[in-house]
């Protein structure tokens, strides 16, 4: 697993982390192998698997900036899914090295966007798009948390 971010934002804090995200967009290389679980009978990945690939790689971009999923919501502050879209271009098969690219494209007042890119090799095979809101613990779409926006 292949994982980018800019040393500045190892920092633990959520505060700072994501004040950083905001600032710069950040990116990430995640390789997964496809396993035979993840396939169809022709040895095809499933379509909805890709949104557990994106999944996987937006956690080990928020990893490698120093925070975990698990951290963030102990704080209060939870991410959830309000938009998903991914577009096929060529089909992923069984036993492949798949690298996903993830790029934190924005943060607004209470979302954050993503965009993932599926290659193998240098072959692009999707392309998604994932909008995550702020919510409290009820499920009430929140402002994005102070510590989140920057003097802008």
């Amino acid at each position: 697993m292949t994982v980018v971010c800019n040393p500045l934002v190892f920092r633990r804090s959520i505060f700072y982390t994501i004040r950083m995200l905001k600032q710069k967009p950040q990116s990430s290389e995640t390789q997964i192998r496809v396993r035979y679980v993840e396939t169809d009978q022709m040895g095809v990945v499933y379509h909805g698997n890709y949104f557990t690939f994106f999944e996987i790689a937006r956690t080990e971009l928020l990893r490698s900036c120093g925070y975990t999923y698990r951290e963030m919501e102990a704080s209060g502050v939870f991410a959830v899914v309000v938009k998903a879209e991914c577009s096929y271009h060529k089909a992923a098969k069984y036993d492949d090295l798949l690298t996903i690219k993830t790029t934190l494209k924005r943060i607004t007042r209470v979302k954050i966007e993503y965009e993932h890119q599926v290659y193998r090799d240098a072959e692009l095979l999707a392309t998604g798009h994932i909008t995550l809101a702020f919510v409290d613990s009820t499920g009430k779409i929140q402002l994005t948390p102070k510590w989140i926006q920057t003097d802008e």
